[in-house]
This record gives structure tokens, C-alpha cells and sequence, in this order.
């Protein structure tokens, strides 16, 4: 669709309004891991804002201590 309107800058304007995607203020889709920029299970506890699978690799660079 977009190589048919590179040649029709109005048109492309307007496909790019109405179709790309929204600026959301809350909700899943803002917090995104610092890590591997993921969206699912995230760890935001203590400002940590990690996926859970980048939180056990890096935990103990930050100082966490398993127990048991």
C-alpha cells in the first residue's frame, strides 16, 4: 500500500494519520523492558522495569540474594 502512495504526498499523509498506531498514557503497552525492550511479564518493582527473564540473569549484578 505505501509504494503505491510514495508518489502521492497527500494521501500518504493522510494513510499515515489515521493508521499508525496510538500514543498511549497507561495501560501494558507503555512499559517496555530496559533490557530487551519486551512488553510481557514485566518486574517494575523498585524501578527495576525488567522482563521477568532479564531480571533472573541480571539480579545478582544488582544486588538480589535468592533464598531457598
Amino acid at each position: 500500500m505505501l509504494k503505491q502512495l510514495k508518489h502521492k504526498p497527500a494521501k500518504l499523509k493522510r494513510f499515515k494519520k489515521y493508521n499508525s498506531p496510538r500514543k498511549r498514557s497507561c495501560g501494558r503497552t507503555v512499559k517496555k523492558c530496559i533490557i530487551t525492550g519486551n512488553m510481557r511479564g514485566m518486574v517494575t518493582k523498585y524501578g527495576v522495569d525488567m522482563t521477568r527473564h532479564a531480571f533472573r540473569t541480571y539480579a545478582t549484578k544488582l544486588g538480589f540474594k535468592k533464598y531457598s
